[in-house]
C-alpha cells in the first residue's frame, strides 16, 4: 500500500521554484520512507530517471565520479549502466543514500552548474556529518527534513479523510466534536501512537488486520538498525550513544523526564555526554527538549545544556524500546494503552507524540521548570513552550500535557503569574473534547496539529 506523504508538495515546489538551479537534500532518519517518495516524484514528474542507490552502486559507477572533466561520457555511463536514457531538463537523477559515498555529494557542485539534469540527494543523518569532513558541502543545494508519518497522514492512511477534514473544520470554528466522533478520534490517535509513524510499521499493521504485533515486529527491526548504526557512525562515542538511547524509556518514565547521567555513568557531566547527545539529535533519531530559564527573552537565548530532556523521534518505535516483545505478547500492553488503563507509562507516550508533533513543525522543543527553596520542589513545570517567534513582539505559548481526564493545572496558573505580560493563548492537551476558558485551549491531542496550519 501506498501512504501519502505531505512533503511531496515541498518537492513540487523545489522543482518549480529552483528549476534545476539547485539540487534537493532529503535528510532524515532511516526508515521513513525517503527513498520511497524521492522515486515516486521522479516517476510522476519526470520523462525518465535513474536511482543510484550508494549501499550497492556498482565499482564502475563510483569510479565514474572521477570522470567529471568529461560530463558527457560521465552521463553516457550512467544511463548504460541503468539502461535509461536521460532527456535535458526532463530528467531526474537520484543520490540514494548519499552518505554512504560523499564524493557523490561533492560533485553535485558541477552537476547543478551543467543544468542538464535535476538532482534529489536522499540522506540518513545519523552519518551523514560524519561522512563530510573531507570533502566540499556544495552551495547549490536546497535542505529539507523530513519525518516519520504525521498523524494526519496515519488517517489518510486508514481512508479517514472524512474525519480528518472534521476535525480540521472544528478546530478553524473553535467547535467540539460531536461525542462520537470524539471517540473515534481519541481511538485512532491511540492506534497511531503504539503503531507510530515509520510507513513498514504502518504498512504491517494495516495488511494484517490492524495486528499491533506484526507491527511491533517492524519496529524492532529498526530499533535493531539503529543500534547497528550507532555502533558503526558514533565511532568516537558510541557507548555513550549507545547508553543514551536504551536509557530513553527510563528517563521520560521519571516525573520530570530529564536526562540524569547518573544513571548510566556514575560521577558523569554533561561536558562528557554533550556530543553523544547532539550526535542523537542529529540522526533525528531523538528530539532533544532544553529546559529555558527566562522565557521572556527568548528561548534559545536561555538555553540550559545541562538539562534536557530527550524524546524518541517516532513514539511507536518508543512504545516497542519500552516494553519487551514478552509484554506485548498476546497485545495485553496495547489492549491496556487501548483503554487508557496504562496509567504507569501512558504519560510518557503521550508527552512525546506531542514532542513529535512540535519537532515534526519545524519548532525547537524548549520546557520551563521551576525550584522553590521554600517548598524544596519544582513548583511550576511546563511541558513545553512555543513562541510567535517575534522579536519586536515576542509571545509565549505555554503547553501541558495530560494523560488522564482529572488533572490540575497549578504549574499553568503560576507560570501566568509570573511572565503574564509575554504569554499569549496557554495550550493543555488533554483526552477531553475542545474546550476553551480564560485563553486557555484545552484541546485533544488529534486536533493538535491543527494549531500548526
Amino acid at each position: 500500500m501506498e501512504i501519502k506523504r505531505n512533503i511531496y508538495q515541498k518537492l513540487l515546489d523545489w522543482k518549480n521554484e529552483c528549476n534545476g538551479s539547485k539540487a534537493l537534500m532529503i535528510e532524515g532518519a532511516r526508515r521513513i520512507g525517503k527513498s520511497t517518495i524521492a522515486e515516486k516524484f521522479a516517476k510522476e514528474n519526470y520523462q525518465s530517471y535513474i536511482l543510484i542507490d550508494f549501499n550497492n552502486a556498482s565499482k564502475k559507477v563510483k569510479d565514474n565520479f572521477e570522470n567529471l572533466i568529461n560530463l558527457d561520457l560521465f552521463y553516457q555511463t550512467l544511463s548504460l549502466e541503468y539502461n535509461k536514457k536521460l532527456y535535458p531538463r526532463h530528467s531526474l537523477i537520484i543520490f540514494d543514500e548519499i552518505q554512504k559515498f560523499p564524493r557523490a555529494r561533492e560533485a553535485i557542485k558541477y552537476l547543478v552548474q551543467d543544468g542538464r539534469y535535476d538532482f534529489i540527494e536522499t540522506g540518513s543523518l545519523i552519518s551523514i556529518k560524519e561522512n563530510v569532513k573531507d570533502i566540499t558541502v556544495p552551495s547549490e543545494e536546497r535542505k529539507i527534513k523530513m519525518y516519520p508519518v504525521t498523524f494526519e497522514e496515519f488517517l489518510c492512511a486508514k481512508g479517514e479523510e472524512i474525519l480528518l477534514e472534521y476535525i480540521e473544520n472544528c478546530w478553524k470554528n473553535k467547535t467540539p466534536l460531536d461525542q462520537k466522533s470524539h471517540a473515534k478520534a481519541m481511538h485512532v490517535f491511540r492506534e497511531y501512537m503504539l503503531v507510530g509513524g515509520m510507513p513498514k510499521s504502518i504498512v504491517a499493521y494495516l495488511e494484517n488486520s490492524l495486528d499491533f504485533e506484526k507491527s511491533d515486529i517492524e519496529k524492532r527491526d529498526i530499533l535493531n538498525l539503529y543500534r547497528d548504526d550507532i555502533k558503526k557512525a558514533a565511532r568516537r562515542y558510541n557507548s555513550k550513544v549507545s547508553a543514551l538511547f536504551e536509557n530513553i524509556p527510563a528517563y521520560l518514565s521519571t516525573h520530570e523526564k530529564k536526562v540524569v547521567l547518573s544513571k548510566i555513568d556514575e560521577g558523569a557531566v554533561f561536558d562528557r555526554y554533550d556530543e553523544p547527545l547532539f550526535w542523537l539529535d542529529d540522526s533525528m533519531i531523538c528530539n532533544l527538549c532544553y529546559k529555558c530559564n527566562d522565557p521572556c527573552v527568548g528561548f534559545a537565548l536561555n538555553k540550559n545544556d545541562s538539562a534536557v530532556k530527550c524524546y524518541m523521534g517516532d513514539t511507536g518505535l518508543l512504545v516497542s524500546l519500552a516494553f519487551s516483545e514478552n509484554e506485548i505478547a498476546g497485545e495485553q500492553l496495547y489492549k491496556s494503552i487501548m483503554d487508557g488503563k496504562l496509567s504507569l507509562n501512558e504519560g510518557m507516550i503521550y508527552e512525546n507524540a506531542i514532542s513529535q508533533m512540535i519537532s515534526a513543525s519545524g519548532h525547537k522543543l524548549y520546557f520551563y521548570t521551576h525550584y522553590s527553596e521554600e517548598k524544596r520542589r519544582n513548583d511550576i513545570e511546563i511541558d513545553f513552550l512555543l513562541s510567535n517567534e517575534s522579536k519586536l513582539n515576542f509571545k509565549v505559548f505555554p503547553l501541558e500535557v495530560k494523560s488522564s481526564k482529572n488533572y490540575t493545572t497549578s504549574s499553568l496558573k503560576s507560570f501566568k503569574e509570573k511572565f503574564g505580560k509575554k504569554i499569549d493563548t496557554s495550550f493543555i492537551i488533554h483526552p477531553k473534547n475542545l474546550s476553551i476558558e480564560e485563553n486557555v485551549v484545552k484541546i485533544p491531542p488529534y486536533m493538535f496539529g491543527c494549531v500548526f496550519k
